[in-house]
């Protein structure tokens, strides 16, 4: 029995609900549509505000997805105007959200069903082309994965 901490149990929970089950699935379109969510394609920062999250149309399709699923946490879980909290609550909201990224990107349970090469470039260059991220993104996430293995 795999025990996952609360983020991996929150994303396998939610990504159960929308019937997300392989990394094929893991998109904008089809998490965006079956959350419910507005998003838009602009020249701007991404960023979320007002019910709509909204991507930066100048990035890699890659970046739009890898931001996505870093605004998406802010949706759910974040109320307000970042501008009037303090530095600190801002700088934890963002850390959570990468966090939150990294794990909708690249979920654990989808992971354990892959057999990752022996070689830590050999398997970040699987992550990164599974699950349509960048390098660094997949590289990152690895080594939380990894990391994590060691308290189960």
């Amino acid at each position: 029995m795999n025990l996952y901490n609360h983020l991996e149990e929150y994303i396998n929970k939610l990504l159960n609900r929308i019937d997300v089950h392989s990394p094929h699935q893991l998109n904008i379109t089809v998490i965006s549509a079956r959350l419910g969510l507005s998003v838009h394609y602009l020249p701007i920062d991404s960023m979320y505000l007002a019910g709509h999250i909204f991507l930066d149309s100048r990035k890699t399709d890659v970046q739009q997805w890898q931001d996505f699923a870093h605004e998406l946490p802010h949706s759910c879980w974040h109320e307000g105007d970042q501008a009037l909290i303090s530095v600190m609550m801002r700088e934890y909201q963002e850390w959570k959200a990468d966090n939150f990224a990294r794990n909708l990107c690249i979920p654990t349970f989808m992971i354990e069903n892959m057999k990752l090469p022996s070689y830590e470039k050999e398997a970040i260059w699987m992550l990164q082309e599974t699950f349509g991220v960048e390098k660094e993104f997949a590289a990152i996430r690895l080594q939380q994965y990894l990391q994590n293995l060691m308290y189960r």
